[in-house]
């Protein structure tokens, strides 16, 4: 690679973003990176790291910062409203595989403002609050992006440009760059409350997919809180959806109770399946939610963008300081893009139709299944595999 400008522009400061520009600079390489928001953002929608994630970001020094702040969830378990637990699964017994058989949950924003903090001090990286992207062009001189700040536009010329800009991302739109898919009818709910749902409900775990035809759910403790995920009808209003009186409603018929639930965080937002067409422009790469978005049930979207970055940084860090040719940096689409399709998309599309099935002898067939492979270890073991990226990572070569 011909360098004229000896730096990368990181678009987007979540994250992925954050991560890419950390991984980067630790490897001796200038980064830029422009941040839209004056800082970081309280972003509740993503917590979960899965083992693999953690096993490839300990070198960074990110995986022994999200110990300290997560909450290890060692079990998971596939529930009827109905009918209770299912199927339980135990993650020790991926204790060859990883060197940590658990799922980790950490709020994403505690990972951006961690990170933001190393970035900080780090003399080769270049933080840009209150920078929006506008455009960019490339050329034979290099990468020239136009940024929207508060002093006006200003243009900044670099080698390479990724876009970690999130599932809007402007730098996808401005390469004319297909995202293929499709968006779910309705609306996905999430809200946050401080209460012991396990003194409550003393056979459930930390993380917990509770199928029903009518208002399926996700509850999921994280170190704050607890976490709900659960349909909206989008037929109802975003703003009354999130009103005080649905969303009480919502958790009674989880957990009745005579006090009022005390709930600390919610939101509403669409949810989609989609992948772009191609990862790579030129010098200029997509990574995370810029390039394959898919809905939380499974806590795949998060991990599958910070692997995007683990594969890209790894690529141009050898291409940078010339240890690879630039052949090297073709490699990034072909390992990543399929298994945004084969892994992240096939299993949370699963949980999804697994969790709101109404049809009740597929229903029925389907609780079945679950507790069958619950209860074979060879089963349960393929399915944990599976759940935790393992299977994925290794199929792409990320993982011998």
């Amino acid at each position: 690679m011909k360098r004229k400008h000896d730096r990368v522009i990181v678009i987007g400061g979540g994250p992925v973003g954050c991560v890419t520009a950390l991984l980067l600079a630790q490897k001796g390489i200038p980064v830029t990176v422009a941040e839209k928001e004056a800082g970081m953002v309280l972003d509740y929608r993503a917590s979960t790291f899965h083992p693999p994630t953690l096993d490839l970001l300990e070198e960074s020094g990110v995986t022994e910062a999200l110990v300290h702040m997560g909450l290890k969830c060692t079990t998971n378990q596939f529930r009827d409203r109905k009918k209770g637990k299912i199927a339980e699964f135990d993650m020790s017994v991926l204790k060859n595989d990883t060197r940590h058989p658990y799922r980790l949950q950490c709020e994403q924003f505690k990972l951006v403002d961690w990170a933001y903090g190393v970035l900080g001090k780090m003399p080769n990286v270049e933080l840009l609050f209150r920078h929006e992207f506008s455009s960019l062009t490339q050329s034979e001189d290099g990468i020239t992006v136009t940024l929207d700040s508060p002093e006006g536009q200003r243009t900044v010329k670099a080698d390479v440009v990724i876009g970690t800009d999130g599932g809007r991302s402007a730098v996808r739109k401005n390469l004319g760059i297909e995202f293929e898919g499709f968006t779910y009818p309705e609306h996905f709910l999430v809200a946050g409350a401080r209460h012991d749902f396990k003194k409550q409900m003393p056979d459930i775990c930390s993380v917990n997919y509770t199928a029903d035809p009518d208002e399926w759910y996700l509850l999921l403790e994280i170190p704050d809180m607890w976490r709900i995920i659960t349909p909206a009808d989008p037929n109802i209003e975003p703003s009354e959806a999130v009103k005080e009186e649905r969303l009480q409603s919502s958790l009674q018929n989880i957990a009745p109770r005579t006090e009022p639930y005390e709930i600390l965080v919610k939101g509403i937002y669409r949810v989609h399946q989609r992948v772009a067409k191609t990862y790579r422009q030129g010098n200029v790469f997509l990574a995370g939610d810029a390039c394959h978005l898919n809905n939380p049930l499974g806590g795949m979207g998060l991990n599958g963008g910070l692997q995007d970055a683990l594969s890209l940084c790894g690529r141009l860090s050898k291409v940078w300081h010339g240890t690879a040719p630039d052949a090297e940096l073709d490699g990034y689409e072909p390992q990543r893009l399929p298994e945004a399709i084969n892994a992240i998309h096939a299993i949370t599309q699963r949980n999804k139709k697994l969790l709101e099935e109404r049809d009740t002898v597929v229903r029925e067939r389907n609780l079945a299944e679950m507790a069958a492979i619950a209860a074979d270890p060879k089963r349960a073991y393929q399915y944990m595999l599976d759940a935790a990226m393992i299977t994925s990572l290794r199929r792409s070569g990320m993982l011998r």
